[in-house]
This record gives structure tokens, sequence and C-alpha cells, in this order.
């Protein structure tokens, strides 16, 4: 009994009284006290044996718990534009910490050419792009759909309106994209088949730029109208619904027969029922 609780961390008094109070709960001895030195008596061999098997559950637990911090570790590299990463990132981080907190979840912001580069060249294991275009080495998720919406300040004359039609636009100062972006020549392709043309007097390469300039009543914009929410709540914006079908396509792109550590699989099952 000596050897035991010494074992055990505790004095042998507690150890005798934990050994007591298993009898009392048990009905009977589980050890032989007339035998020198003690034996265990058959009941006290059952309750051993119980006990072992207790120990080597709880050890089979730890391994398979550390096993599934190992499975939902790792880090999932994100690649996104800026209008996706500044208007969702911060919640969809903090919800994929909450689910998986022994994961990592590295964001980084770029111009779409460089997504699709990172993607290439594996230093980015997702990219949130609009407009995504599949290639060679390119696979593409598609995600959403978002409706595109006219952006004016409060005190453009459209402000009072809900909507407006595509001719609406002709005439008006435009706050447009730069060339080079996908978003710009799906616009330009919308204003020719509508038959609209606009005086474009400033271009940018993102999103937070145009709503700014927008904002100071530099023009207006066509946008993605949930790009917009901060702005509306703000009052610095004013959304009208385009009486047109115009929306731009959002998707998850990643190198082909790339394969995903749990990481990653985790954050692409965050995105699944993002609301379209």
């Amino acid at each position: 009994m000596s050897k035991g609780a010494a074992h055990c961390g505790v004095s042998q008094s507690a150890a005798s009284q934990h050994v007591q109070e298993v009898e009392r709960r048990l009905g009977l001895t589980v050890f032989d006290r007339t035998r020198r030195p003690m034996e265990l008596t058959t009941a006290g061999r059952i309750y051993a044996s119980f006990c072992r098997d207790v120990l080597e559950r709880e050890r089979e637990m730890e391994l398979e718990l550390e096993a599934l911090k190992a499975e939902f570790g790792g880090t999932a590299r994100v690649a996104s534009i800026y209008s996706i990463g500044l208007s969702e990132m911060s919640r969809l981080q903090e919800e994929f910490t909450s689910r998986h907190p022994a994961a990592q979840l590295h964001v980084e912001y770029m111009r779409p050419d460089k997504i699709y580069e990172a993607v290439v060249n594996d230093s980015a294991d997702l990219g949130l792009v609009s407009y995504p275009v599949p290639s060679r080495d390119v696979a593409v998720i598609p995600w959403r759909n978002e409706e595109m919406q006219v952006a004016v300040p409060p005190s453009h004359p459209f402000a009072a309106r809900n909507a407006v039609y595509p001719a609406d636009l002709n005439g008006q100062d435009f706050i447009a994209f730069d060339e080079d972006l996908s978003i710009r020549r799906e616009l330009d392709r919308f204003m020719k088949a509508q038959g609209i043309e606009v005086n474009a007097v400033l271009h940018f390469d993102n999103i937070q730029m145009i709503k700014s300039a927008v904002a100071h009543g530099s023009g207006i914009s066509i946008l993605p109208a949930r790009t917009m929410q901060e702005e509306l709540a703000q009052g610095s914006l004013v959304a009208l619904r385009l009486e047109a079908d115009l929306v731009r396509p959002v998707g998850i792109v990643h190198r082909k027969r790339k394969r995903f550590n749990r990481a990653t699989q985790s954050f692409l099952e965050l995105l699944a029922p993002a609301p379209a």
C-alpha cells in the first residue's frame, strides 16, 4: 500500500481511504489482508482489469484527439481580390478560427493577375477572383453571382430613385475600372450592347477607390451590390437597382490536381454555403 501510494503521489492514508471507498461501493473487498504481502481477491482482480481497460481507453482517446488536432492543423493559404477581402474576409477568418482553432488561415490581397500567378506557382492554395477563367493549369470552382448596381452620391439626381434603366446612364460622368481588368472589359461589353455612352472621368484598379470617388461626387459607377453595404449604412453612397441582367461572377481558383490539406479543405467547406 505504501509503494502504491508513493507511485500515485498520495499519502498512504489517502490511498487506504480510497481503497476502502472502492470496497464500499463494490460491496466486496479487493484485497485479502490476511496474507503478507496483501493479495488481490477475485473481486480485486476483476476491478483491476476494469481499471486497466479504462486507462487504455483513455490513452487511445488521447492519441485520437492528438491525431484530430494534427488533421485540422496546418495552414490554408488564400489569395483574394481586394473587394472580397475587405467586405468578407474578417467574418470568414473569425468563423474559420472558431471551427478549427488548431489551423491557420493566411490571406493576401492581390490584383487578379497576381492571384493566378500565386495559384500556379503554389504560393497560394486558393484564389478568390471575379470573372474566373480556367486554363491548362488552373481549375475554377464557381462560388456565386453578385448583383451589379449603380452607385451614386447622395447629391446626385438619381439618388431619389429606386432603380435606373441602362439608357439613363448615357452622358453621365463615370468612374471606371482600369482597362486591364476583367470587370472593366465586361462593363464595356455591357454598355456597348446596351448602346450606352458614358464620360469616363476617372479610372482605378480597385473598388474601394471607385467608391471613394463616387462618394466625393466625381461621377457614378456600376459596382457589386454586396461591396457597398458599409457605405450605404454610413449614407455616403446610394445604390440603385439596374434594370438589366448584370452580375459579377465570383469563383475560387486553384492549381489543377492540387491536393488540399485539411485546413484548405475546411476553408472550401466554409465557402460552400455562401449566399448568392
